[in-house]
């Protein structure tokens, strides 16, 4: 056994696998186990336990090996222990003497492994006292402290020795606890003994760790844990420890009275704590402490309740992000603790902690303040304190009942009272449900599982709201469980929680449907798979009532492009129940629950998300390695035909995701099913022959993903849309990476094998896409194909030669894009081997040492000699643009070449490159040259007004000041253009010559040789392009050399490409020119370099290079605070590049550090923002505030920017009332900034949406300094506005403090133990209700309500009631009353939404107010405020007085007055939406149906709403069509009783029609339509259209009608244009499109046609999906036609296009004129564009417009219309061998087609090489022009053979 574990042992050591490492321990232990008591005596088996000891300390410890020795070692047998236990200590003595501070980790980790790995059995305690006696661990720590301190300013050497000093800590800790039992005997009486000192040595090192605040957090709240642990094994005697204090005092104390082991301590007792470091006592102490079993006594209760205390007070103290985090944290572990405490049955602690105590009403303030915090760690701890809260409340109240507990109760009643976009509610809810359980908050209001799904249509709120009904659900599931014996109670759990979800699946919004299908309905599938049954059949109840409809009546079941449907909502659970494993497909399939053809409607539907969910079901399963049947294959093939371009980014993501999701599982259930067949005996597959053999479906699977990829390159025809050539593109990159399996698995298929040359020219010719991403897809596909591949491709040497051409003369084209499609040419060519033989051998001169390097790339080796060639060449531009930078501009732009220079770069292997000494030089070449360019280009971007150098005029009168413009720039151009006329023809054409006669090799420009150009036009914007385009790439080039600095550039510089002199020197110009750049584009792009360059400093080992962020800031912010007037920085455009520059210092910084850098620039900022002497220079202020916003803007900084929050509002309030222009300017943007950065991003166009607001406590408690500021601001406002002095008197800040006011609202939750009470806000905003500015009234209003308390609202509402003028009072201020009701309104507003339940102090509090509004309604004769009538006011009084207001307005009376009077239209206004409401409550059934006279009175309104449709104002008319519109919905919608509404809505359809034929105001214009849609127009038109078109309508009139339809179909027509043409279009569908009979005639019947045709193919999503509607009539009419045969009715415009095609081919025959129409759908199919014009137009425009990409193609592809025309044509002639009755018309469209071909052929041949780059637009449509003429007379041809064949062989 000996001699066989040593040989196990070599062999292990000898082996480089891990596995096999593992298997070959595994084979020695029961070797060693078979070992008697002498072989303990062998020195071979001595050395084999030294081996092993070795080889454990010598592993990392994550190594598995690791874990397998340790658990050898421990099951070493008794003989062998003291052996190993020998080996062991001698291997971890040696590891303790490590002296290296970098390997300390190392024995740290060794040292963890040993406690957690080994028993005390192996690990004896004397060993580990050796190890605590010993100075290891002491010194460790005190030498990582050091070398920390001494390591400050690098982050990435202080990041891992904080790592390592916190495992220090924690290993200390591990030892104690190991050996807590041991400590505490008798070696503590001794203060002299070795492990007494190593205790205080390590105490004190805690304690010093824990005060130190540079330290990370982390080790500052470990170092708190292991103090107070290490003070607890100390102390003695150990019942008496909870007696110390958690309070400043706890060292000091400790140190005087209890504790004379401190004394070690010396100064650090004396120091007053921070409130950082009292919180991690606080930790410490609830960490380590033991709460249980009364363990501490009453002394321990005090102390928790001490603790609890200190916690609340350090809650409004401590605001940083990380301390916010902390101390949830430490407050949830305190609730822990006390529910762990509670246990013990504590009486005094259980009164103590009781719902109603004060701690526990402090805690749960804590909570409403905190539950929407920004940070997603503290919500989450806050609802942990909220539960944990309720259950110390239920452990206190155990055995009561639970849900009539006052605590309980009132706490539902608030939560319940909140809105609901208070994401806290969610959470707080479902607690409170886990304890009174569902079906009592359900009884409160059955309506809250409804109004909890109306919520899912926010994003925000989805994931809170679905997690509630989660917890409801499920808990009444349980409930009901539990308490019916029977099944019965499924069905109402149905009802209550799936029958809502179904209903909105089918007619809800998409957002709405989408979350709760991406949230609920999972939750709902996992809580009751079964329900999945009940959801399929109420779904295939409504498609089969459906079946036989007509059009009008199937929305429900198929949706449309607005809603789902049941077909949608039946995708969507399908889907989501098979993805989680609830069905399968094929079973459900195959019993006919869901059929081919369902699924089919489903992948073509008109509503995108439903789409995605049947693609969805086909690719998503809950199995990875499921078989894809052959169905599957079919219906995906199908979708792509379809689908592939969809214009919605989120919908190709989805496409493209969810295919990803299906090649991966036929790749992964290929190789099962090769695994399968492999492993089958012959008889097996006998015995498998009847069905699905192995072999065949891999096959079935090659030819699918053959199919796939074939129509995938199809789809990247010529003029195909952006849309389709990213999903092509996306789904064939997916293809080739995920069937590019690795070598031992079987290639299932394989990308290459369906790739030829044509197919890698169509992907290179991508490149030309004026979208950057379709070429960064084609590139990455062409990078993932065999390189066999391009072999084939460039064997003809010209096709690189003129692609290389082509991309060198885009690098330098004047259309900005060019060089993007150069750059992707390049990159793409240097993996070509002969590039530098075939084409750079023509340009530069060969470098023989290039090619003796063999160990270089080919890649490295092109892309060295393409970047020298590019640097040649923009060396000789920057030479030609240092004589005229006009030329430049005009000619050769120089940031292409560089651009392609930075492209090039970017795709270097950095780390592997062979030729050091040419990079080397290459880039010290590259930065001299970005200088080079920078010197030209930079005066023009830096000038005070950089957009209008050259302006367009060039009148004489301009001269002098054009000279005077220029002025700054001319040292730079010595022509003398400016005094000349524009146009350069002569001038261009001489420097073409000279330029020609230089030698090649210093002349690459194929534009410079020898070439005349025609005019150049050099223009403004040429020019401005050309310098900040250059300085963007220039700066973009510098960043990504700057990536080139190796990390060991100080130790090692010969590795590195770059210098750091090199380095500092680019730092100088970024900065440079960041603050120096006026003109956005230059400096936002050299941010983007400079950021690069910053991220790269704070990573390097270079000390030097390290501190300069930090020496740059401070240079900075010493120039702006100076305010020296030679300073250059630019005080306009809103401080241009300093806020950049600024943004990327500090962005650099990494983000858990202690962010230096940000404190100190927050600080200068803010005391220059808001400067406290008033006579000091505005520009720094300026600078400080524009600078202040980019950084409250900065995502980046994250919530580390948030304590500075306050101050900056201070700053910019401030600020706003400066009487310098630039200060209040700078102030409103950093004001705005700041409201976003609070309140979050405004998704909503409401300005008072309840989404971006917070409760009043929430926002004071996170930004308390803000209290008193605005306090005092709004007192001084208030008694500005309310002076008793006539003149209009406005403080600045009025606006800003009602709007911040205004953003906040009332919490039911509100409680008495905040200390920022809200009252002393009242008055002051009260008195801003009298401003004279209507604005500010109205926000004022709003900034009332969150200050006034729900209880308030009565009392508050009477006394500015009592306020109010009465009749007899000699002054009466207008502007006061207004404000006054204007609040009164506001605050009955909130009042009534936050009284959910009726009580009688509710009814007391409302009937005071009535009585109170009654006494002042005579104002309502002049000035009205609308108020909300409350439904069931029965006061005869009041109600008559209001009838009398109305009586008396000017709606019944008339308007006597000659001229405008001030304010009557908006008192209108409020009359009539008073009108209104009373109007509304007479619907009401139980008005109409009461006899009470009260009741007959208010059912009996002054005025109808016919009288307000007929006012002269159309601001009522609008109000009163409103009206209508919502009571007509209502009552479709039968949410209100329908009788009701008619009886209002007398004679409603002769009023609108006559509005509609003379109403002039286009509001109300387009609301009548509205309204008519609902009401009447359905049934009128579809009796009168018949009518019009059968009797008494002229030929003539009908002719011009179609004419003006075809007009409106127009593409130049506007949106509104053409959805009312589809709107027709639709309704005549039936009658004139489809009919039998021709009532138009051919030839108009097909215009119409056309009409649909083009409507399908517009830009516009909205007017493609009405045009779809057309086809969905004709589907409907075939469908009810064919009787019970499937027909796809909701689709989208694709498949509606095809269809269109396809039933036009039909009636044809149905009408007997296919003869005729076919030579009509030729000269459609050949179309008619005129291509000599085209050519010629494109030629002339092509330099018009700098930036114009030619015609961008966003949906429109010309090509699927021929083809699907094409494909339908042919099917007519071949399937009816048609005759045509005209040869002659036959023959004429054959000659023209030829002579298009002839045209065609020779416009094709005129173009320049690679035409597909260079003229990208005209080789598209003369591409597209050939394969219309081919398919034309592909289909002539074949009607010429049919008649042929029918006329018999031509007589010879």
């Amino acid at each position: 056994e000996e001699q066989n574990l040593a040989s196990l042992l070599l062999h292990c050591g000898q082996l480089n696998n891990g596995i096999q490492q593992i298997q070959c321990i595994k084979q020695i232990m029961p070797l060693v186990k078979m070992m008697d008591q002498n072989s303990a005596c062998d020195p071979m088996v001595k050395a084999c336990l030294d081996i092993l000891g070795e080889t454990y300390f010598s592993l990392g410890v994550k190594n598995p090996l690791k874990k397998v020795l340790a658990s050898s070692l421990n099951g070493l047998p008794e003989q062998l222990m003291p052996l190993g236990v020998q080996s062991f200590v001698c291997c971890l003595r040696e590891e303790l003497k490590t002296t290296d501070i970098y390997l300390y980790r190392k024995v740290l980790d060794n040292l963890a492994s040993c406690m957690e790995d080994f028993s005390l059995g192996m690990m004896k305690s004397n060993i580990l006292s050796s190890v605590l006696t010993c100075s290891f661990l002491q010194k460790s720590l005190l030498d990582i402290q050091e070398e920390n301190r001494q390591s400050r300013g690098n982050r990435v050497v202080q990041t891992q020795l904080m790592h390592d000093l916190l495992m220090a800590i924690k290993v200390s800790m591990m030892l104690v606890q190991k050996l807590q039992e041991n400590i505490q005997g008798s070696l503590w009486k001794n203060h002299e003994s070795c492990i007494w000192q190593s205790m205080c040595s390590l105490l004190k090192s805690s304690i010093s760790f824990l005060m130190d605040e540079t330290l990370l957090q982390t080790v500052q709240t470990t170092s708190g844990l292991a103090f107070i642990l290490f003070t607890k094994a100390m102390y003695e005697p150990a019942e008496e420890l909870p007696s110390l204090k958690i309070s400043s005092h706890l060292l000091r104390f400790a140190l005087m009275h209890k504790v004379p082991f401190l004394i070690n301590c010396g100064t650090l007792c004396t120091e007053e704590l921070s409130d950082s470091v009292l919180l991690f006592l606080c930790h410490g102490a609830l960490a380590m402490l033991d709460w249980k079993n009364r363990s501490m006594g009453e002394s321990g209760e005090k102390l928790l309740l001490d603790i609890a205390s200190v916690l609340l007070s350090l809650s409004s103290e401590l605001k940083e992000s990380s301390m916010a985090i902390c101390l949830s944290r430490t407050v949830a572990v305190w609730t822990n603790s006390a529910l762990a405490a509670l246990i013990s049955d504590s009486p005094g602690l259980k009164i103590k902690l009781n719902g109603n105590s004060e701690v526990i009403g402090k805690l749960l303030e804590y909570v409403y303040t905190h539950w929407e915090h920004p940070l997603d760690v503290v919500r989450h701890q806050t609802k942990l304190i909220f539960r944990n809260l309720l259950q110390i409340h239920q452990t206190i109240v155990t055995g009561c009942n639970l849900k009539s507990d006052p605590f309980f109760a009132r706490l539902t009643k608030h939560l319940l009272s909140l809105e609901w976009h208070v994401k806290g509610k969610y959470a707080s809810l479902g607690c409170l449900v886990e304890c009174v359980g569902t079906e009592s908050i359900l009884q409160l209001d059955r309506t809250i599982p409804g109004q909890i799904l109306d919520m899912m249509n926010d994003q925000s709120l989805a994931p809170y709201a679905s997690d509630l009904l989660e917890t409801m659900f499920t808990n009444h599931k349980v409930q009901f469980t539990s308490s019916c014996k029977e099944s019965s109670w499924i069905d109402q759990w149905h009802d209550i929680w799936v029958s809502p979800l179904l209903l909105i699946l089918c007619e809800g919004n998409h957002d709405q449907t989408t979350y709760i299908i991406d949230y609920y309905l999972p939750k709902l599938l996992r809580c009751s798979p079964d329900s999945l049954s009940y959801m399929m059949r109420i779904l295939q109840a409504s498609a089969d009532a459906n079946l036989g409809c007509n059009y009008c009546c199937i929305s429900f079941f198929s949706g449309s492009c607005s809603t789902r449907g049941a077909l949608g909502a039946l995708m969507a659970c399908l889907r989501t129940a098979r993805a989680h494993g609830h069905l399968e497909l094929s079973s459900i399939m195959s019993n006919g629950l869901v059929s081919t053809e369902c699924i089919k409607q489903g992948l073509v539907h008109q509503h995108n998300q439903v789409c995605i969910d049947a693609l969805g079901l086909l690719c998503e399963t809950h199995r990875s390695t499921e078989v894809v049947s052959e169905e599957e294959m079919q219906l995906i093939l199908f979708f792509l035909e379809y689908n592939l371009n969809s214009q919605s980014p989120s919908v190709r993501q989805q496409i493209c995701s969810l295919l990803r999701k299906l090649f991966c599982r036929i790749q992964e259930s290929s190789q099962v099913l090769y695994k399968l067949e492999q492993n089958k005996t012959k008889q097996e597959l006998l015995e498998d022959s009847t069905k699905r053999h192995p072999s065949g479906i891999l096959q079935q699977y090659n030819d699918f993903m053959s199919s796939v990829c074939d129509r995938l390159f199809e789809a990247l025809f010529p003029g195909s849309s952006h849309s389709t050539r990213f999903s092509a593109l996306t789904i064939l990159g997916s293809v080739a990476e995920i069937f590019s399996v690795p070598k031992g698995q079987v290639h299932i298929f394989k990308l290459d094998q369906e790739i030829d040359s044509t197919r890698v020219q169509t992907l290179i010719q991508c490149f030309a896409s004026t979208f950057e991403e379709v070429k960064v897809l084609a590139f990455e596909l062409l990078m993932k194909l065999d390189t066999v591949l391009f072999c084939v491709f460039f064997q003809d040497s010209e096709n690189v030669d003129l692609l290389f051409q082509a991309a060198v003369d885009l690098s330098t084209s004047t259309k900005p894009y060019d060089c993007v499609t150069a750059s992707y040419l390049l990159n793409f060519l240097v993996y070509h081997k002969e590039l530098q033989h075939i084409c750079l051998g023509k340009w530069i001169e060969h470098s023989p040492q290039t090619d003796e390097n063999t160990s270089a790339s080919t890649m490295e080796k092109n892309t060295l000699a393409v970047i020298k060639l590019l640097l040649v060449n923009v060396e000789e531009e920057i030479f030609q643009a240092k004589k005229s930078l006009l030329q430049a501009a005009a000619s050769f732009p120089m940031y292409g070449r560089v651009h392609c220079i930075t492209g090039a770069l970017q795709q270097l292997p950095f780390n592997n490159l062979m030729l050091m000494t040419e990079w080397k030089q290459m880039v010290a070449r590259l930065i001299l040259m970005s200088y080079e360019l920078s010197a030209v280009v930079s005066p023009v971007v830096q000038s005070s007004s950089p957009e209008g150098l050259i302006p367009m005029d060039n009148d004489s009168e301009m001269a002098d000041r054009l000279q005077m413009i220029l002025h700054e720039i001319q040292p730079q151009d010595t022509n003398d253009y400016f005094m000349q006329a524009k146009i350069l023809k002569e001038h261009c054409k001489i420097e073409s010559e000279k330029l020609a006669v230089r030698k090649p090799m210093e002349n690459i420009c194929t534009e410079m040789r020898g070439k005349e150009r025609q005019m150049c036009d050099v223009t403004a914007q040429m020019v401005l392009v050309c310098c900040w385009r250059s300085m963007k790439e220039v700066s973009l080039l510098l960043g990504t050399l700057c990536k080139l600095l190796p990390t060991q550039a100080a130790s090692e510089p010969s590795h590195g490409l770059i210098t750091v002199d090199q380095v500092k020197n680019i730092g100088d110009y970024f900065k440079h020119h960041l603050l120096q750049s006026r003109h956005r584009g230059a400096f936002e792009l050299a941010y983007a370099g400079f950021v690069q360059l910053t991220e790269m400093l704070s990573r390097c080992n270079s000390r030097s290079l390290r501190k300069m962020p930090e020496q740059w800031l401070s240079c900075v912010l010493e120039e702006i605070k100076s305010c020296d007037p030679s300073s250059t920085l630019c005080a306009t455009r809103r401080s241009a590049g300093i806020p950049f520059y600024i943004q990327a210092l500090l962005a650099s910084e990494p983000k858990k550090s202690k962010t230096d850098l940000l404190k100190m620039t927050m600080k200068e900022l803010l005391s220059l923002a808001a400067p406290l002497n008033e006579s000091s220079s505005v520009i720094p202020q300026v600078h400080a505030l524009n600078i202040l916003r980019a950084l409250f803007r900065d995502t980046r900084l994250g919530e580390n920017i948030m304590p500075y929050v306050a101050d900056g509002i201070q700053a910019a309030i401030l600020g706003f009332m400066s009487p310098v222009w630039a200060v209040r300017n700078s102030s409103t943007l950093l004001f705005s900034a700041l409201i976003t950065r609070i309140f979050g991003v405004k998704r909503e166009k409401d300005e008072n949406s309840k989404k971006n607001r917070m409760t009043g406590r929430e926002f004071f408690s996170r930004f308390p300094s803000l209290y008193p500021f605005l306090l005092k601001q709004l007192e001084v406002v208030a008694n500005t506005s309310n002076s008793e002095a006539e003149e209009l008197k406005i403080h600045p800040s009025l606006f800003l403090l009602l709007l911040i006011l205004g953003k906040l609202y009332p919490s039911p939750m509100d409680g008495t133990y905040s200390a920022l009470s809200m009252a002393p806000f009242v008055p002051f905003i009260i008195r801003c209700g009298h401003s004279p500015v209507y604005r500010s009234r109205e926000m004022s209003g709003r900034a009332l309500v969150p200050f006034v308390m729900v209880n308030e609202v009565p009392h508050t509402v009477m006394s500015l009631l009592r306020g109010l003028p009465d009749c007899t009072s000699p002054c009466i201020r207008q502007n006061n009353i207004h404000g006054t009701l204007l609040q009164v309104f506001h605050l009955l507003q909130s009042y009534l939404e936050s009284k959910q339940f009726v009580d009688s102090d509710f009814q007391q509090g409302l009937g005071d107010i009535i009585t109170c509004i009654g006494t002042k309604l005579w104002l309502a004769k002049r000035l009205l405020i609308y108020f909300t009538l409350i439904s069931g006011m029965q006061l005869l009084e009041f109600w008559e007085e209001m009838n009398r207001v109305i009586s008396d307005s000017e709606l019944m009376t008339g308007v006597p007055y000659s001229s405008a009077v001030p304010g009557l239209t908006q008192y209108l206004q409020s009359i009539t939406k008073l009108v209104i409401s009373v109007l509304s409550v007479t619907t009401g059934a139980d008005i109409r149906s009461s006899s009470s006279p009260v009741v007959k009175k208010i059912a009996k309104p002054p005025l109808s709403i016919v009288h307000l449709l007929h006012s002269e104002f159309h601001e009522v008319r609008l109000l009163a069509l409103e009206a209508v519109l919502l009571w007509l919905k209502q009552a479709n919608a039968k949410q209100i009783a329908e009788e009701g509404v008619l009886c209002l809505l007398v004679d409603l359809e002769g009023i609108l029609l006559t509005m509609a034929l003379k109403e002039k105001n286009l509001e109300c214009f387009y609301k009548v339509g509205e309204c008519y849609l609902i009401d009447v127009c359905t049934e009128w038109y579809s009796i009168l259209l018949p009518c019009i078109f059968c009797f008494q309508i002229s030929e003539e009139v009908l002719k011009k009608w179609v004419q003006q339809i075809i007009s409106f179909c127009g593409d130049e027509q506007q949106t509104e244009m053409l959805l009312a043409a589809a709107e027709v279009l639709k309704s005549i569908t039936p009658f004139l499109l489809i009919n039998e009979k021709l009532i138009l005639g051919l030839s108009d019947t097909l215009a119409m046609w056309k009409c649909v045709i083009l409507l399908l193919q517009n830009e516009d999503l909205v007017v493609r999906d009405a045009a779809a509607e057309v086809i969905q009539v004709a589907q409907s009419q075939k469908k009810s036609s064919k009787g019970t045969e499937f027909a796809l009715r909701i689709v989208n415009a694709p498949m509606a296009l095809d269809l269109a095609f396809g039933t036009l081919c039909e009636l044809l025959q149905l009408w007997g004129e296919a003869g005729a129409g076919v030579p009509i759908l030729l000269e459609w199919l050949l179309g008619d564009s005129d291509l000599r014009q085209g050519s010629e137009t494109s030629a002339l425009e092509e330099d018009d417009n700098l930036f114009d990409k030619g015609e961008v193609n966003f949906w429109e592809e010309k090509l699927t219309n021929v083809r699907q025309l094409s494909k339908h044509l042919l099917r007519l002639v071949q399937v009816t061998h048609l005759t045509l009755p005209d040869q002659g018309e036959l023959n004429r469209l054959s000659r023209r087609a030829q002579d298009r071909a002839q045209l065609v052929a020779r416009l094709l041949r005129a173009l320049p090489p690679t035409p597909e780059f260079s003229k990208t637009s005209e080789f598209t449509k003369l591409a597209i022009q050939n394969e219309r003429i081919s398919v034309c007379l592909k289909i002539i041809n074949l009607l010429k053979s049919d008649e042929i064949c029918k006329n018999g062989s031509p007589k010879k």
